[in-house]
């Protein structure tokens, strides 16, 4: 579904990303790890072209994800993704219904209000939310909730990939298992491909296929999220088991 070969984007004299491949299957979920600044956001930012790439290629369902000509082709390409951000960055002017709709109302495909409204109502109790909620403002809400509104507006479109971003920070421990096990559930009922940015190993373990470990712009370690435990990479053994020696500098 996704295949990337020797991306490169600098930023001046920041190298960000130096010389990644990468391969996620159709319908595989892979995590990002790796700390911050190591480029994870670029590498996303990247393939919807938010970020245009200094060098190499992404190709998404084999086209290729940049060098679309007018806004049309543009918007096609976008809906193909949906995305859960880091907060849920939901819009504080919109009702829960309407953040959730939010591409449904918008763009040459865009939808009648009331079918809007009507699919919104049904991604919210897939998460977990019922009708109540769809008249209120994200403020009236709980950080675990936004957190589930967010997921609902990111699968609203039905896409093909999907994007999360930190999905339980700030979340308490049992919420972000909760909303790890929502994300493992719908990505999996929906044959979506999955790429989570997060620096959570249990989120890791809970929504990972295939896990890869950025450092310093260059992929340092990928496979099966069963070998993380049992690799004797030193980054991998060290970012996991958060210990301040190993290759991995520590600022002080």
């Amino acid at each position: 579904m996704i295949e990337i070969h020797g991306l490169t984007k600098s930023f001046g004299p920041k190298h960000v990303l130096r010389g990644i491949d990468l391969s996620v299957v159709r319908g595989e979920s892979l995590v990002v790890i790796g700390g911050s600044g190591t480029g994870k956001s670029v590498l996303l930012k990247c393939i919807l072209g938010l970020n245009a790439p200094d060098g190499g290629s992404i190709v998404i369902d084999g086209k290729p994800a940049t060098g679309h000509a007018g806004a049309s082709e543009r918007e096609e390409f976008l809906s193909k993704f949906g995305m859960l951000f880091q907060g849920a960055a939901l819009f504080d002017s919109l009702t829960v219904w309407q953040n959730v709709a939010f591409r449904l109302l918008r763009g040459a495909n865009r939808k009648p209000r009331a079918e809007a409204r009507a699919i919104a109502l049904e991604k919210l109790k897939r998460v977990g939310l019922g009708p109540d909620v769809a008249d209120l403002y994200p403020a009236e809400l709980s950080g675990g909730m936004q957190k589930r509104v967010g997921l609902a507006r990111a699968i609203a479109a039905d896409p093909q990939v999907i994007f999360f971003d930190e999905p339980t920070t700030g979340l308490d421990p049992i919420m972000a298992g909760v909303i790890n096990e929502l994300i493992r559930s719908i990505v999996t009922e929906m044959g979506a491909t999955a790429i989570t940015i997060t620096h959570d190993m249990t989120s890791v373990r809970a929504i990972a296929d295939k896990v890869a470990m950025l450092h310093d712009g260059v992929l340092r370690w990928q496979g099966p999220v069963a070998e993380i435990d049992t690799t004797d990479d030193p980054y991998i053994q060290q970012f996991i088991h958060g210990r301040a020696e190993g290759p991995i500098e520590a600022l002080r």
